[in-house]
């Protein structure tokens, strides 16, 4: 594998955490084993791992893009990464309020239903 493929990993395994990435590579399968690469190396190993902004930036600027294209699935794995990244409840509120005025209400709604259930469920794994 490249150097960014290898740096892809570290930076997933530390925004997602191992238990992620371990059952993700499990399931890995020869038909989407390049795609897995391409989102390692690029999202992981060239966006994820800029400098450019915070973490933290990065993990507001992702859930909002997830809410105002519809991309639902991927909320609540990158709500679990707010763990890792720095971004607050806070954060995650603010970045959906601007869904809801630049991308549609409905959108936004349903970011922050499946944001509350993501956190309820974390908070409960913690006790």
């Amino acid at each position: 594998m490249s150097d960014r493929y290898d740096k892809g990993m570290e930076v997933r395994r530390s925004v997602l955490g191992d238990a992620h990435v371990d059952r993700a590579e499990a399931a890995k399968q020869p038909f989407d084993e390049p795609f897995q690469t391409l989102i390692t190396e690029g999202a992981w190993g060239t966006v994820w791992a800029s400098d450019g902004i915070s973490r933290r930036e990065r993990s507001m600027l992702t859930l909002a893009l997830l809410a105002a294209t519809g991309n639902f699935e991927e909320i609540p794995m990158h709500i679990r990464a707010t763990a890792n990244t720095g971004a607050t409840k806070q954060d995650v509120q603010e970045a959906f309020q601007h869904v809801a005025i630049y991308a549609g209400v409905p959108k936004a709604n349903h970011a922050l239903k499946l944001a509350k259930a993501t956190y309820a469920e974390m908070e409960e794994n913690e006790e």
